[in-house]
């Protein structure tokens, strides 16, 4: 099974297949409005800006369960995201990453991509997934590696 194999609902309650994303290089990535990390959306933004014309995505999926630092709705986030950082690639209703009730998509990713010291859980906020654009995880990034520290690997990638 590939990581796009699963849908979401984007921020206006819609189902999104994802599998409609394969044939790009895809960047998966949970964010949070109220986090130290929530600037990297700018970052993510540019990434999204410079690349997505040679098919390169990014798809955010908010989540509250760090600090609580997510707790609008689908349009305050959708709002809040706009308006703050112009973003404008898309965003997909909050989701769980970690427990029971994690979407498929995450458990999916972090089987596929383990963590420091082959930990499954997702640390915080802004933990970056690349994926192939035949649906293969290629690297786990953490929250601290910037957008603009993934352009190397986007540009291999991009290249093969």
């Amino acid at each position: 099974m590939h990581a796009l194999a699963f849908s979401a609902n984007d921020l206006s309650g819609k189902p999104v297949d994802l599998s409609q994303y394969l044939g790009q290089l895809v960047l998966v990535v949970n964010t949070a409005s109220q986090c130290g990390f929530t600037p990297q959306y700018k970052g993510l933004e540019a990434v999204y800006q410079q690349f997505k014309e040679r098919g390169v995505e990014v798809l955010g999926f908010p989540c509250n369960q760090f600090g609580h630092q997510e707790p609008g709705n689908s349009s305050e986030i959708g709002s809040f995201c706009e308006k703050n950082f112009g973003v404008t690639f898309p965003l997909f209703e909050k989701v769980e990453v970690n427990g029971a009730h994690a979407h498929p998509l995450y458990q999916h990713l972090k089987a596929a991509a383990p963590g420091l010291l082959g930990t499954q859980a997702i640390k915080w906020n802004f933990t970056k997934f690349l994926i192939r654009q035949d649906g293969s995880v290629y690297k786990r990034y953490a929250p601290q590696t910037t957008p603009e520290d993934l352009i190397k690997d986007i540009e291999a990638l991009l290249a093969k």
